[in-house]
């Protein structure tokens, strides 16, 4: 045989194992956290969080505003578990970030927007899909943004309003106003075109706000933080709705004050 061609072939067949071995690597990254089921828990909760923003959306297309607003409410509990169980069972990945982000552009953008319009701002006709339109591309860009800074932030802190704050604020607002039995379209239109474009710019802003990812369970609190989230607690007994919108409304001027 040609030395030549001999030379060729042990060239080819080591590019050939070369190329195997990287795919195997590659398989290995991609289809081994697969395999690990302890990533299906924090998937599991992603999942049903934005299986209650669809189903807010829909109520809301419904005129069932009251149980959009508590879809909006569970898909910002299901929010908080996820990445919690996820750290805790140490399955985060970049695949429960992607899906996370994914989930809250629906549950926080478009849910909330699509409530806003149906129960508020509908009388305003195209001016309601402009200002609603601008929140949904507002939060998206607020998610992006909190993408692209993970890990390179204070964790004690967000830039700008977290999108699910701004999801509950609305929620709230529609909560309060079904607990009162307000009937007034006009002053609702009045209020809530303002707010949800102060919402929509307080998400792409720079102001700071509080963050609770560094609260840990086992941490001791001050005797006055555990009276305060007992008299909290007993008012969600006492007027769940109208205390929802309360704490919104505090976490939202929080930043700003």
């Amino acid at each position: 045989m040609n030395p030549n061609e001999s030379l060729r072939q042990f060239e080819s067949r080591a590019r050939m194992r070369l190329i195997s071995g990287r795919l195997r690597e590659q398989r290995k990254k991609v289809v081994d956290p697969l395999r690990r089921g302890v990533f299906v828990v924090p998937a599991t909760i992603t999942s049903l969080g934005l299986l209650a923003g669809f189903y807010s959306l829909i109520s809301s297309i419904n005129s069932h505003f009251e149980l959009a607003a508590v879809m909006i409410a569970i898909a910002f509990i299901c929010d908080g578990l996820d990445g919690r169980v996820a750290r805790l069972s140490h399955s985060s990945s970049q695949f429960g970030v992607e899906y996370d982000s994914l989930s809250d552009v629906v549950a926080f953008g478009v849910a909330p927007a699509g409530l806003m319009y149906s129960w508020a701002l509908k009388p305003l006709g195209t001016i309601a899909i402009v200002i609603c339109g601008l929140y949904v591309v507002c939060s998206a860009l607020r998610l992006a943004r909190f993408n692209v800074q993970t890990g390179s932030t204070d964790k004690r802190r967000f830039t700008g309003l977290p999108v699910p704050g701004a999801a509950v604020m609305i929620a709230g607002c529609a909560l309060a106003y079904s607990y009162f039995e307000f009937s007034s379209p006009r002053t609702l239109c009045a209020l809530m075109a303002p707010m949800t474009l102060l919402l929509a710019v307080l998400m792409i802003s720079s102001v700071p706000y509080p963050s609770f990812k560094s609260i840990h369970p086992r941490k001791r609190a001050q005797v006055e933080i555990m009276a305060g989230v007992l008299v909290v607690a007993a008012m969600f007994l006492a007027m769940p709705q109208f205390t929802f919108f309360l704490l919104a409304l505090a976490y939202v001027a929080s930043g700003p004050i």
